[in-house]
């Protein structure tokens, strides 16, 4: 086991050692243009195609970009508007330079891939996807809700008929996936969006791949607190870990905790979760208790990973999975925590402007704006002068 991690997104990380059966496609060496110039060398758009057809930046009339979402694996999610459709969309800006140089260039192929072949009602959804001479990018609808992680650290834990709620809503999104042949293999909070009503959106592809019948995977990635115990020793490993991880998020909701806490390797973390015994407080249900236990079955085989099974837990009891239904009403606590004053600290979670110092504002900013028309996110950032001129320094 031996090899180093390499984090991707807070606590998201990707094993970088050996991958055991699990082959990649060899990475192509490709020297980028340098950033002030205007040539264009036919291997920086052709490596990339077809995934992600050649277009110029679209120009000011046609999209606005309206501030900074996030901090992406490898670049900034921003927050545009289409001005001909008069909607709002989040983008993925991932640089090429960066993409090679990491070795994801078939990760970045694979999760546009994966995405252009779902359409759920609990699945965030790619709209489009496209490079430039230096960047990719991926546009997703906008959920200015926010992540299910952000309204956890305001709430503390969450009750068992809203845990239900959002539990049949997810359950539903693995079980769409996996049919599919789809392990997402970084569930968690983080990645659950929002909608206006409170619902649930599984997000963010980037370490999903597809698995044929039987198939196994061997890449240790993910988030290290929601990672099975098959994939933290390396694999094998199947659409079963995603279960784990679902049932560590659903542990973490009810009970206002991580079940373990993260550990700085993943050696150190197999050893934790082999020995931990995920015991529920018995103030919480029979029901939910064995549902838990279930899913936080340490052995693959064993564990409950499958929607129809899934369904048919005592927790359900009187439950419908039809997505018409569950999205009937709005979820009520959501819509409440949305209101609270520490709602954009929580959501910001320390994100800094100066982490864009080196963006090439220019190309991807066409027209700074003022801080009441950015996402809630960073609705209280400074976007003033002196920080825009920052951002080009």
């Amino acid at each position: 086991m031996g090899g180093s991690i390499t984090h991707r997104l807070g606590h998201s990380v990707v094993y970088s050692g050996p991958v055991g059966k699990e082959s990649r496609a060899p990475v192509p060496t490709l020297l980028l243009p340098p950033e002030d110039t205007e040539t264009t060398h036919p291997a920086s758009i052709s490596v990339f195609l077809p995934e992600f057809p050649q277009r110029g930046l679209p120009g000011r009339d046609h999209f606005q970009i309206l501030g900074f979402i996030a901090k992406g694996s490898y670049g900034p999610i921003l927050k545009v508007k289409d001005i001909t459709k008069e909607k709002t969309y989040a983008v993925k800006v991932l640089p090429k330079s960066d993409i090679l140089k990491h070795g994801v260039l078939e990760q970045s192929k694979e999760e546009v891939i994966i995405q252009r072949q779902i359409k759920h009602p609990f699945i965030h959804n790619l709209q489009d996807c496209w490079q430039t001479q230096r960047h990719l990018f991926i546009m997703c609808d906008y959920c200015s809700t926010g992540d299910l992680y952000t309204y956890w650290l305001l709430k503390g834990r969450f009750g068992e008929d809203v845990v239900r709620l959002f539990a049949a809503e997810l359950g539903s999104a693995l079980g769409f996936l996996h049919d599919l042949g789809i392990i997402h293999r970084d569930v968690k909070m983080d990645n659950i969006l929002l909608s206006d009503q409170g619902h649930l959106r599984l997000s963010d592809f980037g370490l999903s791949r597809r698995l044929k019948r039987g198939g196994r995977a061997f890449t240790i990635c993910g988030t290290i607190q929601y990672m099975a115990p098959e994939v933290l020793s390396g694999g094998p490993y199947n659409h079963a870990a995603d279960w784990w991880s679902f049932g560590i998020m659903l542990f973490s909701l009810v009970t206002g905790e991580f079940p373990v806490p993260a550990e700085p390797d993943h050696s150190t973390m197999l050893n934790t979760v082999t020995e931990f015994p995920y015991v529920l407080p018995e103030t919480f249900s029979s029901a939910l208790i064995l549902l838990l236990t279930e899913l936080l079955c340490k052995n693959p085989l064993n564990r409950l990973r499958n929607l129809e099974c899934f369904k048919m837990q005592a927790f359900f009891r009187g439950t419908s999975f039809d997505s018409l239904i569950l999205q009937k009403m709005p979820v009520k606590v959501i819509l409440e925590l949305r209101t609270h004053p520490d709602w954009t600290s929580k959501a910001t979670r320390g994100l800094s402007l100066d982490y864009f110092a080196n963006f090439d504002c220019d190309k991807i900013l066409h027209s700074p704006t003022s801080p009441t028309e950015l996402s809630p996110t960073l609705a209280n950032m400074d976007l003033s002068p002196a920080t825009e001129q920052a951002c080009k320094a």
